[in-house]
């Protein structure tokens, strides 16, 4: 393990279903850089938030949006099914794809991204996540760059990605 990067120990083999269906594997992060960011759709601030400033750097790409992919992983793949994430992705950028699948899918990519994802219940018998707020940012090649800052301007954090193109 000398020698070895922590980001080359990010990513990995996976299959999972977008929000129209269609299955997604490692396979298409490759030819355009893509950001990844892991979440649920019942999550009240943190992923919301997140997917907005997502679609607002993309909003500054222009027609270069055209050229990344944004995925929005689901931690909660019991509620977030093929057709509740069409749904709640309806009120982001459309370049914006929604991944989900099974229990096992969804487990076996959130453990080769390094993502810290838990169910917490909650006092009503109903439950949260708690999970992982970053924004992985990948090459062309399928390969993890990365954290992709939000935490600025549109334009400048699609400035920065527009690097990667």
């Amino acid at each position: 393990f000398r020698g070895a990067t922590v980001a080359a120990s990010i990513g990995g083999a996976f299959q999972l279903t977008d929000q129209s269906g269609q299955t997604v594997t490692e396979k298409d992060l490759k030819g355009k850089p893509t950001l990844i960011f892991f979440g649920f759709t019942h999550c009240p601030d943190i992923c919301p938030t997140s997917l907005f400033e997502i679609s607002e750097v993309l909003r500054a790409m222009g027609k270069d949006a055209d050229r990344v992919n944004a995925w929005f992983v689901s931690v909660d793949p019991e509620r977030d099914t093929a057709a509740a994430m069409k749904d709640y992705l309806s009120s982001f950028d459309p370049h914006l794809k929604g991944l989900t699948g099974d229990q096992a899918s969804v487990a076996k990519v959130i453990s080769s991204f390094r993502v810290y994802a838990k169910k917490v219940p909650l006092k009503d018998g109903d439950y949260t996540m708690d999970h992982t707020a970053l924004i992985y940012l990948m090459d062309r090649d399928g390969n993890f760059i990365a954290p992709f800052n939000l935490k600025r301007k549109p334009e400048q954090a699609a400035e920065d990605l527009k690097r990667y193109l």
